[in-house]
């Protein structure tokens, strides 16, 4: 569980650095074989592009709806959370595309009625996470702007992981996420955040998951057609539609 410091610094600065284990040796195993499953029947996609992989796999809910994750969330998200998304995130050596300095919620917009409580965990797999295999960087601070600043620029996706970045961004206040194997970070979707290009020769490999209250409302828009969301503890408080909570009658 996090402490009452830790929650006040995470309203603050916008993230978190626990510094511990998130799970067992044994269970972070199972999760790193899961994603090398998934990493060779990926087809066509890159290693970076491994989105809501549980929509696939259900082990992964094993993961995404363990105590272990959703009692280090429930200080932030309250005790009615929802399951917004998870991604695995594989940067290869030497190629692995940088990912431009962005906020997560610029991109769903329109999708919740609330932006301010979704976090996100970053899970470090495999050889963890440093500055030289482009761990993530966050701004301090930012996610108190409102998570829609204005200043996006088109971005080359042949060396960028999205098609734009937030210009004007002072680099010199960036704080890096280095992470050993199996220690994770916390930020909110609101936060700039990017990460250099793996140009060293140790793959990077983090799998992200993304929780919401459940007092949030997702929209009826096109952009959440299809999408899942599951009812992770608690209850529901805004009349969602959850994977493994049947609809009213």
């Amino acid at each position: 569980m996090l402490t009452e410091q830790d929650v006040e610094s995470f309203r603050t600065q916008g993230y978190l650095l626990p510094g511990r284990q998130l799970f067992s040796e044994d269970k972070l195993a199972r999760l790193e074989q899961i994603f090398n499953e998934h990493l060779s029947d990926k087809g066509d996609k890159l290693s970076d592009e491994l989105d809501t992989p549980h929509y696939r796999d259900a082990r992964l809910l094993d993961f995404l709806l363990s105590d272990e994750v959703l009692d280090t969330v429930e200080p932030l998200v309250g005790p009615d959370i929802a399951l917004w998304s998870s991604h695995f995130i594989s940067k290869d050596p030497f190629t692995g595309r940088a990912t431009p300095w962005h906020e997560d919620s610029a991109f769903w917009e329109g999708r919740f009625d609330s932006y301010d409580h979704i976090v996100t965990i970053w899970l470090a797999l495999e050889e963890g996470s440093f500055r030289e295999n482009g761990c993530m960087r966050v701004i301090p601070g930012s996610h108190l702007g409102g998570g829609f600043s204005e200043g996006y620029e088109p971005a080359d996706i042949t060396t960028q992981t999205f098609h734009a970045e937030l210009g004007g961004v002072d680099e010199d206040q960036a704080v890096y996420f280095e992470l050993k194997r199996g220690e994770f970070s916390m930020h909110d979707g609101r936060i700039v955040h990017g990460a250099r290009a793996n140009t060293s020769p140790t793959r990077r490999t983090g799998y992200t998951m993304r929780y919401f209250p459940s007092s949030v409302k997702m929209q009826d828009v096109p952009q959440n057609e299809g999408w899942k969301i599951w009812l992770a503890r608690g209850e529901d408080l805004a009349g969602n539609d959850y994977a493994n909570v049947p609809a009213p009658a």
